[in-house]
């Protein structure tokens, strides 16, 4: 690790090209970062393929998937673009699994590949590779990532030197890390992986890239660090690559940098997707939107805030319909109403907009529920917050019948908070106080996903309202402490134990 901190120094060190225009007419290698994924195919299309390499590290699979399909246009027998087109249709990091029309497309484009000429043992095992991600027999997504890292751990033992080797199998670790698992196994195994690749390319994409998501957790963030003060200035033409480096800036409680992050990315979002979904609001555009408002409502910046909830509020139909869109469009008025202790405000949430799909969502309609039930409970209006109640149950029941367990329970972790602040207002306090115990217990036990910048409200903070309500300062400012170490300089949280301190 001490290794992995020079080198990641060096990184944040390293020259690298300016951000600037975010129109595609204007996109070079130097505006990516730099690849090197040796192929068989014509000379000519070798730098393209490079461009569209470095294009999936950074997540811009739209782009990369155009770039591949017109390698296999002007070069028929490169059996490798139909591997690139089918990496870009499997998104290993994205809470959404692929859609069937994904499915059949890439399983198009490896039957392309299977007809042509593969030339190389190592492109051999890439395509095998990528081949299991679209096996017809194994329809649960997470067996399917599964056998992919084995895969990929197959081609790396076999090229150990190719660094792109590195780079892949080190994603598809961190892919398929529990959220359970508190030692970080395999994100540390990617951090190894990594630091080959980065000692010999400092500004490649995906190594930034990836530094971040397994550094992504209260214990590790620190490390991420360097790779967040460089990735943005690696690949400033693509909008994910402006935005993940708030990943990091969040957990270390860095607003201003993490507010700069994501006002840029949301700029580069809204450009593109002028150009690319005209009229549309696309999925990327509300994932920042949810970023930049909790980032605005930490560092006090309310009227910010303000105009990032109402820009959302008109939004009616997102492009596309996914985890990402629903989450951001559940997350975005429940974090204004709560962060602003605004319960009564809370307690009239609605499912918005009405035309979206939420019965495909339950884990993120479970957000709203989870608000409007906090707020019903402690604005005095106990019915309302019972039909929330009986609503998280449901969306709970529904998720551990699809044996979506890491869903059922961040569900449970909010039914569990509003549980206990119903038993709280009916001066059940023992009760209330088990309760909200379990709900920070069974938070701190997981991870978040990457959809969000963290809780609507961590547990453990809550349970600190909850003791400071009950009279119960000493034991509040325990629990403020604790939720610090996990979310630094959450605003509410330092209020909370500054007012447990003064009245212990």
């Amino acid at each position: 690790m001490k290794t992995l901190l020079f080198l990641l120094v060096l990184l944040a060190s390293t020259p690298v090209a300016a951000v600037g225009a975010h129109h595609l007419d204007s996109v070079g290698q130097e505006k990516l970062g730099s690849t090197d994924f040796p192929v068989s195919c014509a000379l000519e299309t070798r730098g393209e393929f490079n461009q569209a390499v470095a294009m999936l590290h950074s997540f811009w699979y739209d782009e990369a998937n155009k770039t591949f399909r017109r390698i296999a246009e002007s070069d028929p027998e490169c059996a490798m673009a139909y591997w690139g087109v089918a990496m870009s249709l499997y998104r290993q990091l994205w809470a959404t699994p692929p859609t069937e029309d994904e499915l059949r497309e890439g399983r198009a484009a490896l039957q392309k590949a299977k007809a042509l000429a593969v030339k190389t043992e190592r492109e051999q095992l890439y395509l095998a590779a990528v081949g299991v991600l679209y096996r017809g027999e194994e329809a649960n997504y997470g067996k399917r990532k599964l056998a992919y890292e084995q895969a990929m751990a197959k081609v790396q033992a076999r090229f150990p030197d190719d660094l792109e080797a590195n780079v892949f199998y080190a994603l598809a670790l961190i892919s398929t890390a529990s959220p359970q698992d508190k030692t970080y196994a395999k994100q540390k195994q990617a951090l190894a992986l990594l630091q080959k690749v980065l000692d010999a390319v400092r500004n490649h994409p995906g190594v930034a890239h990836y530094i971040i998501h397994a550094s992504d957790n209260p214990e590790l963030a620190s490390l991420g660090l360097a790779a967040a003060r460089s990735y943005a200035r690696i690949a400033p033409a693509v909008p994910h690559a402006l935005h993940m480096p708030s990943h990091i800036f969040i957990r270390l409680g860095l607003w201003q940098d993490a507010a700069d992050s994501n006002l840029a990315a949301y700029r580069a979002a809204t450009d593109y997707a002028r150009d690319n979904f005209p009229g549309k609001v696309w999925d990327q555009q509300l994932h920042y939107m949810d970023y930049l408002l909790y980032v605005y409502l930490q560092s006090g910046q309310r009227d910010k805030a303000e105009a990032i909830w109402r820009e959302a509020a008109a939004i009616q139909k997102p492009h596309p319909e996914n985890t990402t869109s629903a989450y951001a469009l559940a997350a975005i008025p429940a974090r204004y109403a709560i962060e602003r202790q605004a319960w009564s405000e809370a307690a009239q949430l609605g499912i918005r907009p009405l035309a979206f799909p939420w019965e495909k969502f339950g884990w993120c309609e479970a957000i709203t529920h989870f608000a409007k039930g906090l707020g019903a409970a402690r604005s005095g209006d106990p019915a309302t917050a019972r039909t929330s109640l009986q609503r998280l149950e449901a969306l709970r029941n529904a998720a551990k019948a699809a044996h979506n367990a890491y869903t059922a329970d961040q569900i449970e972790i909010q039914r569990l908070a509003v549980a206990a602040w119903m038993a709280h207002a009916d001066k059940q306090d023992q009760e209330a106080e088990r309760l909200m115990r379990a709900s920070a217990d069974l938070e701190d036990a997981t991870e978040k996903d990457n959809v969000t910048p963290g809780a609507i409200i961590p547990a453990r903070e809550l349970l600190g309202d909850l003791l400071l309500d009950m009279r119960k300062p000493k034991q509040a400012l325990k629990e403020y402490k604790a939720s610090l170490q996990r979310t630094p300089n959450r605003m509410h949280g330092l209020q909370g134990a500054e007012k447990a301190a003064q009245a212990g």
